[in-house]
Parts: structure tokens; sequence; C-alpha cells
């Protein structure tokens, strides 16, 4: 089942960068100042259209990266990032349709949640391992420590609004296995390619919770 295979996955992961694309070229600089940084688990957004073959260039450029694709909102966009070669998917939400279509894949997933009824039906469905989003809007660290008692089997990558400041108080928590930002990933530094910055800012990420 995909969930054993997600936790197996980001066993040791503690952060995974979210990656917008904005211009093809970018895509395997950041990647390596990441994952050179300490970053091991990378999530590609498919919020542009640049997403997918970022995905197949920083799998060929760094095989050792566990490569996800991000922002995965239909079974359209599910299906191509396997066929682009993902080892993880993730959701910010989970429709029914999209649920489904998790399910036939079979590829390790975090599908999205933000109230307990959510995190209810997907429990039902055999996940277990789930991605909170926005985090810090729909609750932050009050919200999942309140989801502790009555759901105490999840686990969650908490995601949005979460800051170098706060993802410690994150990790911190029982029920939280990851947390998924994207501070160490300052537009100015992307804009002028300051790709050495950035291997910093994932130096100093790597060093949180540890």
């Amino acid at each position: 089942m995909s969930q054993s295979m997600i936790q197996s996955l980001l066993n040791d992961v503690s952060i995974v960068p979210v990656m917008v694309i904005n211009h093809p070229d970018e895509a395997v600089p950041m990647a390596k100042a990441l994952f050179e940084g300490g970053l091991k688990a990378l999530e590609i957004t498919l919020r542009t259209e640049h997403g997918l073959q970022a995905i197949r260039d920083i799998k060929a450029a760094l095989p050792e990266a566990i490569v996800g694709s991000g922002t995965v909102i239909s079974p359209q966009y599910a299906r191509a990032s396997v066929e682009a070669g993902v080892d993880f998917i993730v959701t910010p939400g989970t429709s029914s349709q999209l649920l489904d279509t998790l399910k036939q894949l079979g590829t390790p997933c975090l599908p999205g949640a933000s109230t307990v009824s959510e995190m209810m039906q997907l429990r039902d469905n055999g996940f277990n391992t789930l991605k909170l989003f926005p985090a810090v809007a729909s609750g932050g660290t009050a919200l999942l420590k309140s989801v502790a008692g009555p759901l105490p089997d999840l686990q969650f990558c908490p995601t949005g609004g979460i800051n170098e400041n706060s993802a410690g108080d994150f990790l911190a928590l029982n029920n939280v296995m990851c947390v998924g930002g994207s501070w160490m990933l300052p537009a100015e530094k992307i804009a002028t390619g300051d790709w050495e910055g950035i291997f910093e800012l994932a130096k100093n990420a790597r060093q949180i919770n540890n």
C-alpha cells in the first residue's frame, strides 16, 4: 500500500522544499543547491507549465534525490506525474475522483486535508499519512495537537505558511513526520541565480529539529 511506502520513502526527511519553476533553466541548479544542502526530498509543484519537464530534468540530473510532484489537483495531473517518473505525489486537497485515481496508481502520496472530516475520509480509504494544507491558516500546531487524540494513527506533513521560525514547533509534534515550505527559496535569490545562497539556506533548514 502506498502509505507504508510514503513513510519509508520519507523516513529520514524532516524538511521538504516546495519548488515553483518559473523558468526551465532554474530547475536543475535550484534542485542541486537544495540537495547538496542536505534536503534530499524535493516537491516540484505543477503550478506552472514547466513543472513536469522540471521533474524529468531533476530526476535525470539527481538520480539519488527523492522527487515528488505537488499541487496535483486532478487525475490527469496525477497520471502525468507518474509518467514523468515521480517518487511521490502531493495534493493540496483530495476530491473523490482524485482519491480514486491515487488508489489506482498506488504511487506513494501525501493526500491533502484541512478538516477532521477530510482526514477521516482519507483514513477510511486507507491513507494515514496526509498533507495538512494550508497548515497555518487551518489551525497550525493547535489543530494537529487536537486531532492527535481522536485520530492517533495519522501522520502529517504540514505545508503552507511555515517558515524557519515555526518549522521546529511543527516537527516537535508526535504526529508530524515532516514539513513542507519554501522559505529556503526566496524569490530574489532565484531571480539572481544565487544558488550558493540557497545552498546555505538549505543547510540551515536541514539543521532544524536535528
